[in-house]
């Protein structure tokens, strides 16, 4: 029986070798395709700029006339003219005496009496506290007996600070309060000295001080019929008022 076919053309010998090349292929076009990249094209804007020829401007030429400088002033030749005087006056040479004792000098010994001797008297100004003072410093008006006294110089200092008392305006505006104790002295003349003060703004010191040193002259304490400085010591509460 012969063989219809040509044992040459068997397809189907090469089949694995086909299949080979042709999975190479593809896994070679996957690989292709995942790493391709693309980008996105974005439209781009041209402005075109169209510059004018510049047009030249004439520029004027300014003259700046300038002054000649003056001439150099003439040096004046200064010629010194010696002149010889003779000396025809003696000059008598003055001898400095020595202040300095020496061995041969004698000293001139003589006693001084007490009676030689001119003693100065200084009169010291004597202070007694206002609580204990035989009779406290008269203010102007105020009559009666010590006490009374005493009573009416407080009565009247109080006025006076309410008739003369006036809050800064820096301190006002800075919200500075706060109490000032002032310390014066009435010396054996009636007159107020000595003006301190003590508190918790220079502003308020100042104020208070002024207050004070406006006080008249009293008539002065008197201690033992003569008379002595008083000192005395006040509060002032300077206190803003809120609405």
């Amino acid at each position: 029986m012969e063989l219809k076919k040509n044992p040459k053309a068997n397809v189907g010998r090469n089949s694995s070798l086909f299949f080979a090349v042709g999975l190479n292929v593809m896994l070679l076009l996957t690989y292709i395709g995942l790493e391709h990249k693309t980008y996105d094209r974005e439209a781009t804007k041209i402005d075109v700029l169209m510059v004018d020829d510049l047009i030249d401007e004439d520029i004027p030429i300014t003259t700046i006339e300038i002054a000649p400088p003056p001439p150099p002033a003439q040096k004046q030749i200064v010629t010194e003219v010696i002149t010889i005087v003779e000396d025809v006056e003696d000059v008598e040479e003055s001898v400095i005496e020595s202040t300095e004792i020496g061995q041969d000098d004698i000293i001139d010994e003589r006693e001084v009496g007490i009676e030689d001797v001119a003693v100065v008297e200084v009169e010291e100004e004597v202070e007694v506290p206002f609580a204990v003072i035989e009779k406290v410093p008269r203010f102007p008006g105020c009559t009666g007996s010590n006490a009374e006294l005493k009573a009416c110089f407080e009565k009247k200092i109080q006025e006076h600070l309410q008739k003369n008392f006036k809050y800064p305006e820096t301190a006002a505006e800075l919200n500075i309060h706060g109490k000032v104790f002032v310390f014066f002295l009435i010396d054996k003349y009636g007159k107020v000295t000595k003006v301190k003060s003590r508190g918790p703004d220079k502003l308020l010191e100042t104020e208070a001080e002024r207050i004070i040193n406006l006080l008249p002259t009293m008539e002065p304490g008197r201690q033992r019929d003569m008379n002595v400085a008083v000192p005395y010591s006040i509060p002032i509460n300077f206190k803003l008022e809120t609405q």
